[in-house]
């Protein structure tokens, strides 16, 4: 059969249509193909290979999961620079973000002569405003500089008690660094004296909350000795002090040593001080001590840079010219050596020796008894004696004109006199061959400073003897009462009679007033004691008012003890309204009771009872037995059924 020429005209249309149609799908799929792998390939090279690439058609389909928002739109814009940014379908999806880790809340505050700063990042909880109100507080209010950032995290386990006591121990630091950190605290500070760094590391040490660690370190100045002085006697084979200072712990560690290898014996000790000759001291001194045991007896001095080296009578002179010799071979350069055996005492005349006594009696009266030689140099003793002890308290029995004083003895009598000031009591005999001093003392380096300042006045070979005895209930610092005694004081006498207020205000009555100054008489013998004043009142009335009249009584305490010339700076003045009651308040008597005043310790756990204090308290006027008093701390409340009756209610707060 055979077509007709429109038909196979059809056909053939057909058949390059179907031919085109293969062929553009085949070279779609071409298309595609090479898109998919150039995409691949190129977020390969950028460090996208997390990333899946398929293809639709000729769109490019990124799947996958980016680990941030940004790398995913880097894979995104990669994609897109390879191919036509329309064709790239976004099936990406970002990993969970990790949760950041809290971070490390550190405080440090600054504090010297220019001021306070707070620098370091806390919690965004922690009371910012409060913390700077208290900061200015305990630096006598001193606006700190706030440094401060903050981070909003949970406040960490810790941060509160050692921000806390960080604070309390801001107000005994003058100079300090003081770290804070989440249940620790470290403390660098300076001390004016070594007495009060003592007090302070006690003090730091004792209150310390429980669950804070603390690293502390107080450096204080090392005195200034002048002259510097070592003195050391060898006899019976046994070495003693009168004087001993170095100038370094190595220097110190040095002459110790020294003096235990000469029949040293018992605890001695060397005063750290400033004022050495040579940084060559400790070298100069364990020779000396070195050639006093090779001698086997005598006296070794070092005033600064003279060096004397004393003999007994009827030492081997052989001996002690080797041994003197190599001495002054050994010494350093700067120090200079006199070494002697002292001349045999003469024949001394039938009255004996010229003696002058300088006797300090436990009430302070200084008695002079003893020759000089004329009404001049008497003069001259007298004035010196009452300069040193007061005039009302010198008693002068001395002989002027006394003929035959061997020379020099005026000055032996002065350092005689001198060698009495660090003593509570005691006596110094002058004769023409030593010096001795006998007593008690509450100043522990007394012992140096009597050597020290008799070498000075009579030089490096001046024969001395001190014994003198540390007694602790004589020294002032030693002898200051404990802030727990201290405040057990002052529980007793609020125990006694409260401190009243004027009805609804925060003037202390004048029945108040005898208290208050009893209180003061007991804290100005506390220094720097850290202490809380805490107002309280009934729960009459509205609790707001209740909680500021406290705080205004409170404070109107703290700045009555001020004008009591009490040292307040330790001090702080806090309301707490009708909270903790101590007795019931359904009754007249009992809201009495809970209108109150009390003490108690700043950081520290618990109050001292007051029957715990062994000691005289102040004398309070007889007509204040009368004054209701209120439960000791720890007591258990008052029982309704134990207390008066109720009194009609006043107007509100008007009890108060």
């Amino acid at each position: 059969m055979k077509l007709s020429p429109p038909l196979l005209a059809v056909l053939a249309f057909v058949a390059a249509g179907g031919l085109s149609a293969v062929a553009a799908q085949a070279l779609a799929r071409l298309v595609e193909d090479r898109s998919v792998e150039a995409v691949a390939e190129r977020l390969k090279v950028e460090g996208h290979d997390w990333a899946a690439v398929l293809g639709d058609g000729l769109q490019i389909v990124l799947e996958g999961e980016a680990p941030t928002e940004a790398t995913r739109f880097e894979a995104i814009a990669v994609a897109g620079s390879v191919v036509d940014a329309s064709r790239v379908i976004d099936n990406l999806h970002v990993a969970d973000a990790v949760p950041l880790a809290p971070p490390d809340f550190a405080l440090e505050i600054l504090r010297n002569d220019a001021g306070v700063s707070l620098i370091g990042l806390i919690p965004a909880d922690t009371d910012r405003d409060r913390l700077t109100r208290d900061a200015a507080q305990a630096a006598s209010d001193e606006t700190p500089s706030d440094l401060l950032e903050t981070a909003d995290h949970p406040v960490p386990e810790g941060w509160d008690p050692a921000l806390a006591y960080a604070l309390d121990a801001l107000e005994l630091l003058p100079q300090a660094k003081i770290s804070v950190a989440a249940g620790r605290v470290s403390i660098d500070a300076i001390a004016d004296t070594p007495e009060a760094q003592r007090q302070l590391e006690s003090r730091l040490a004792e209150t310390v909350p429980e669950g804070v660690r603390l690293a502390l370190a107080i450096e204080a100045p090392r005195p200034v000795i002048t002259p510097f002085t070592l003195r050391a006697t060898l006899e019976d084979g046994t070495l003693r002090f009168d004087a001993c200072s170095a100038d370094t712990v190595e220097a110190r560690a040095a002459i110790l040593a020294a003096a235990l290898g000469a029949g040293s014996e018992g605890p001695v000790d060397c005063r750290l001080g400033l004022g050495a000759p040579s940084p060559e001291w400790g070298e100069a001194a364990a020779a000396g001590l070195s050639a006093l045991r090779d001698i086997g007896a005598g006296t070794l001095t070092l005033s600064d840079a003279d060096v004397a080296l004393v003999a007994p009578p009827g030492t081997d002179p052989a001996l002690f010219d080797r041994v003197a010799g190599a001495l002054d071979g050994a010494l350093p350069e700067v120090f200079s050596l006199e070494a002697r055996t002292p001349e045999p005492v003469a024949d001394q005349a039938p009255l004996g020796p010229p003696e002058f006594t300088a006797t300090l009696l436990p009430d302070g009266t200084l008695r002079l008894m003893g020759p000089i030689e004329d009404a001049r140099m008497n003069g001259l003793a007298r004035a010196f004696a009452q300069a040193r002890f007061g005039a009302e308290d010198v008693v002068v029995a001395t002989r002027p004109g006394t003929r035959d004083l061997p020379a020099g003895w005026a000055m032996r009598v002065l350092a005689g006199i001198e060698a009495l000031a660090p003593l509570a009591e005691g006596e110094a005999i002058v004769t023409p061959d030593a010096i001795r001093v006998e007593g008690r003392t509450g100043h522990t380096a007394a012992r140096d400073e009597i050597a020290a300042r008799a070498i000075e006045t009579l030089g490096p070979d001046a024969a001395l003897s001190i014994e003198v005895a540390y007694d602790e209930a004589l020294d002032p610092l030693a002898a200051l009462p404990t802030p727990e005694e201290c405040l057990a004081k002052i529980t007793a006498v609020t125990d006694a009679a409260k401190i009243t207020f004027d009805p609804g205000a925060a003037t202390i009555s004048a029945e108040g007033e005898p208290v208050i100054e009893a209180i003061a008489e007991i804290l100005r013998n506390c220094p720097d004691l850290p202490l809380r004043i805490a107002g309280y009142t009934d729960s009459q009335g509205r609790e707001s008012s209740n909680l500021a009249l406290s705080q205004s009584r409170a404070e109107a305490v703290l700045a009555a003890l001020r004008a009591e010339r009490v040292p307040v700076a330790g001090f702080e003045a806090q309301g707490f309204g009708e909270a903790d009651p101590i007795a019931s308040n359904e009754t007249e008597a009992g809201r009495e009771v809970n209108r109150r005043i009390e003490f108690s310790l700043i950081g520290a756990a618990a109050s001292v009872p007051a029957a715990d204090f062994i000691g005289p308290l102040p004398v309070l006027p007889h007509d204040m037995a009368a004054q209701p008093m209120r439960e000791a701390p720890g007591a258990p409340p008052a029982r309704p059924e134990d207390l008066a009756p109720a009194a009609a209610p006043s107007e509100e707060d008007a009890t108060d």
